[in-house]
């Protein structure tokens, strides 16, 4: 490649950006990832697309219960990769907490994202929240 950036649009007309700010949302956010991952030519491979769905559930979930209650989704791909942006209202970044392995609040999700991704940014904004942005390598099917 010389450099240039590629972005593949999805062939249908589902949905790249998706705004929560309840439970039911992360249901919505995983259906909108899916439906992303279906639509990509050339098509990602099966754990692949699998992954970044399970990405997505883990970082609305996190931004709704951490980040202040509402987040923005936003999904692309290139050539190269997949990748997942979500944007929540606080300035704080992620912390890592021990797993909670019987008293069944959480702890679970930020190292499971970071073990799953290749590439993984915190940046600030919008306004004066963050944008946490997740990449996979794309892996031909």
């Amino acid at each position: 490649m010389n450099g240039t950036k590629i972005t593949i649009a999805p062939a249908s007309s589902a949905p790249t950006v998706v705004r929560g700010e309840s439970t039911d949302s992360v249901r919505r956010a995983r259906e909108t990832a899916r439906a992303f991952t279906d639509s990509l030519v050339p098509a990602l491979d099966p754990a692949t697309a699998d992954t970044l769905v399970l990405v997505v559930s883990e970082l609305v979930t996190n931004a709704l219960r951490h980040g202040g209650g509402r987040y923005t989704l936003e999904l692309s791909a290139t050539a190269d990769g997949v990748a997942a942006a979500v944007s929540d209202p606080s300035p704080a970044p992620p912390r890592e907490r021990t797993p909670d392995l019987n008293g069944g609040s959480g702890g679970f999700g930020w190292h499971m994202v970071r073990r799953l991704t290749t590439h993984l940014t915190i940046t600030p904004g919008p306004g004066t929240g963050k944008t946490i942005h997740a990449q996979l390598p794309r892996l031909g099917a």
